[in-house]
Order: structure tokens, then sequence, then C-alpha cells
């Protein structure tokens, strides 16, 4: 894949919390791109550091108490992290949607919905009042919204769950972006809704091209949506594949562990799912070595010691395993 495809790319991403209780580790040296037209998936248990990376993408975790310690965001070669108030204010509102994981909290209730899809243009004087109202009327048909004009008016306890997931969307996307970031977007829709709003995703990301990173927890809305997929660990990246190669040549130990946790079409009845014992690495003081060494069945002393090096298995699958390593080969 060529380098003019890549629309956004991460690299060696660091990002931490101080608090009370020390310095909390939420990211240590992240990179991945995004590819113009994609679908990509960021899965991982909770509190792996995925919604924070995201955030990071748009620098909205708060700093302080947030701080980055290294790494770069680079967006059409320039780096998101060195962007003066002005240009990352322009970036946020024409460059990069985020549609936030729940719809329920995420609009303000004592605002209309046509006035919450119009906040994108505030700071902006290439449109007219008239023409940021025919936006707005024209992306709330966009994903599917009936009877535009009274959905306009309405505020937001006047709508569904599923309305207002439609409504984040719209807002994601009024102002055209390059790219949008969902964080969970169906976690608290039922089943019917959910498959709607990822139909919905798919059938704009070929409408518009639009570039999307789908970040959940959910491996069927990966395999359902995604075109390739970074599985995260304890704040870092430990594969990385298109799909097929995530679900039929799974490289890494924590990986085959989400696989084998979830419930399959093919299994019988008697079959029992298996669940990834242990817990997750204490991000305030993480391991010198592979994070997922604790709770992995096949781990060696040097998982405990060092944090493995990129296996590049594929042009696109890479794995961060002790195990891919020519000396361990067999164990």
């Amino acid at each position: 894949m060529s380098e003019r495809e890549k629309i956004l790319e991460i690299r060696n991403l660091v990002f931490s919390f101080r608090t009370y209780g020390g310095v909390v580790h939420a990211v240590r040296d992240v990179s991945f791109d995004v590819r113009k037209g994609e679908i990509l998936g960021i899965v991982g248990e909770s509190g792996c550091g995925k919604s924070v990376t995201a955030q990071c993408i748009l620098r909205l975790n708060p700093e302080p108490p947030g701080f980055f310690e290294n790494g770069e965001i680079l967006y059409a070669g320039q780096d998101v992290l060195k962007m003066k108030k002005k240009e990352l204010r322009n970036f946020r509102t024409r460059e990069v949607g985020f549609v936030f994981q729940d719809p329920m909290t995420s609009l303000n209730p004592t605002m209309r919905i046509g006035a919450q899809i119009e906040e994108v243009f505030l700071s902006r004087t290439d449109v007219t009042k008239s023409e940021v109202k025919e936006k707005a009327l024209n992306i709330l048909r966009l994903v599917g919204i009936s009877d535009v004009e009274r959905r306009y008016r309405q505020y937001p306890h006047e709508l569904s769950g599923g309305m207002k997931q439609r409504i984040m969307i719209a807002i994601a996307l009024v102002s055209e972006p390059s790219v949008i970031i969902c964080d969970e977007p169906t976690t608290s829709l039922d089943v019917t809704i959910e498959a709607q709003i990822l139909d919905l995703l798919k059938e704009l990301r070929e409408r518009l091209g639009t570039s999307v990173i789908m970040i959940t927890h959910d491996l069927g809305v990966i395999a359902k949506m995604c075109d390739r997929v970074v599985v995260m660990y304890g704040g870092k990246v430990v594969e990385t594949g298109d799909i097929r190669e995530i679900f039929y040549e799974t490289a890494h130990p924590y990986t085959q562990g989400l696989l084998k946790s979830i419930a399959r079409l093919d299994m019988d009845k008697t079959d029992v799912l298996t669940p990834i014992e242990g817990t997750p690495p204490d991000l305030f003081s993480p391991p010198e070595g592979c994070p997922f060494a604790a709770r992995c069945d096949r781990a060696m002393a040097v998982c405990q010691r060092y944090m493995p090096f990129e296996s590049r298995l594929s042009e696109e699958h890479m794995t961060r395993c002790w195990l891919q390593h020519e000396l361990a080969k067999g164990i």
C-alpha cells in the first residue's frame, strides 16, 4: 500500500494521565495508519487504551491531567500535536468527525437538534445562515431520517436511541470530513438498531468515500464492518492485519483468546466458551515485558522481561509476540 493512500498516520504515540494515585500510562508507543476509504477497526477489552488513542487524534483528552510524552499524529503531512488553536479548531470541525459512545448523554438536552448540527459552522465565514440550515437538513436526509423539518426543531428527549445515534453521525458528517471516528457507536442500542446503524456507516463509506475508524470490543462488529484491524492490549498494539488474517491466521495469544471467548455459528450447544483468565495489567506500573504475559498460558521467561519486537508476517500482518521469534518455533 503506497504512502499517498494513507490519510492519517499515528507514530509512536505515548499519552499518560497524572492522577492522585500516580501516572496512568494509558497509551504506550502506539503506531498505525488509516487509509483513504477504508474501515479500520480498533479492538480490545475495556481499559486497553483504544478510546484514549482515538480521542488523542482530535486532542479531546483533557490536558492536564493528560499529557503527550512522545509521538506524532500526521494528517496530510501536518502534525496535529503541533497545531495552534485555530488550526486545531479547523481540523476538528472540517477534517475529522467523531461519533461518541453514548448518544443518550452526548447530545445537549437543552438545544434543538438543528442547532446542535449547525454548531459545527459557528466559526465559519464561508457559508451563510440559509446554507447552514440546508446542509443540516441534507445531512439528516443522508443518515436516513424522515420528516427532517420536524426533527430539525425537536429536542433530544423526543427521539429514540437509534434516532439519536443517527443524529450523532449526522453531526460528525455535516462538514464532509475525510475521516470519521466511531467510539463504540452501538453500545447502548438493541441488536436491531445496531444492525441498522452499522449498515448506515457502511453505506456512507461507499457513498462518500469517508475513512472510518471503528472503536469496539465486539468482534462481531469488527467482522461485519472492517477492512483492517488493530488489536490493543495494555495500552499497546499487539497485532494488526486485514480482516482475514486476524480471524483465520491469528498470531497473538491475546487475539486468539478473544476469538475463543465468543460464540460462533458452527459451535455445538454443548461447547463451552473459554474465558481469558486473570486481569489486565496495572497501567500505573505497567510490566516491563509483554503486557499479556501474566495471562498467557504460553508465556516464557523472556516475555516477562522484554517487550517483543514487531514480527512482520505479511505485508499487512504484524504481531508483537516472542513466539514468532525463530528461536521459539515449535514451542
